[in-house]
């Protein structure tokens, strides 16, 4: 791998892992929180987030020399909520269903922090490949977020995975996991899995390493 492609990589990566949307900046969590009741809903609304986001970026890269900085945030927006516009009737178009299970929240991406902010940071000061590149690998980090809470909430939850059932008819589903608590206490275990992971990985005796609660 060369130099070029390490940056490459290395900007798509930041998102991905290192500056995790969800479980290192604990940005978006509306979304990360009401939508992952289930695996296929927290796939819809990463896959359309990282759509906003790469398409954005790019479009606020492209005029990054040609915007005033006084009605910078004001443009942002404007990009960002016609990119949203376009994903709310795309997915009004494929499953109706999925629209109405994600409500209020796909309209909601206009003001997800996470947009905004790589727009403000990065894709105003970059070209627009190395802003699109980072931008899709803060959509992913999101996606990967989304989905780490919905799979455990619907199999916990729902005793099903993608809407396939994976127990016999005497499996008891915790309810609490389909309800709002549900989502703050799976996020929470993933939050201190990746805090002991981490002190691990920075060589901490166990006894350091092992998460308090």
């Amino acid at each position: 791998m060369n130099a070029a492609q390490y940056k490459t990589w290395d900007e798509f990566m930041e998102g991905v892992w290192r500056q995790n949307p969800v479980f290192v900046m604990v940005l978006g969590m509306c979304p990360t929180l009401a939508v992952t009741v289930s695996a296929i809903n927290a796939i819809s609304m990463g896959v359309a987030t990282l759509f906003v986001l790469v398409c954005s970026c790019g479009l606020v890269s492209l005029m990054r020399k040609l915007t005033p900085k006084e009605v910078r945030i004001a443009v942002y927006i404007v990009i960002i909520a016609t990119f949203v516009t376009a994903v709310d009737y795309a997915i009004q178009a494929i499953s109706l269903a999925l629209y109405d299970a994600l409500g209020a929240f796909i309209q909601l991406i206009v003001v997800n922090c996470i947009i905004l902010g790589r727009a403000e940071a990065h894709a105003a000061k970059n070209p627009p490949l190395p802003a699109m590149i980072n931008a899709a690998g803060m959509g992913v980090g999101f996606t990967i977020g989304l989905l780490a809470l919905g799979v455990v909430r619907e199999i916990l939850g729902a005793g099903t995975l993608f809407g396939v059932a994976l127990f016999g008819a005497g499996f008891q589903p915790w309810v609490i996991m389909v309800l709002p608590p549900g989502g703050f206490f799976v996020l929470g275990a993933w939050l201190l899995l990746f805090s002991w992971w981490a002190r691990r990985k920075a060589g901490l005796p166990a006894k350091e390493a092992t998460p308090h609660v």
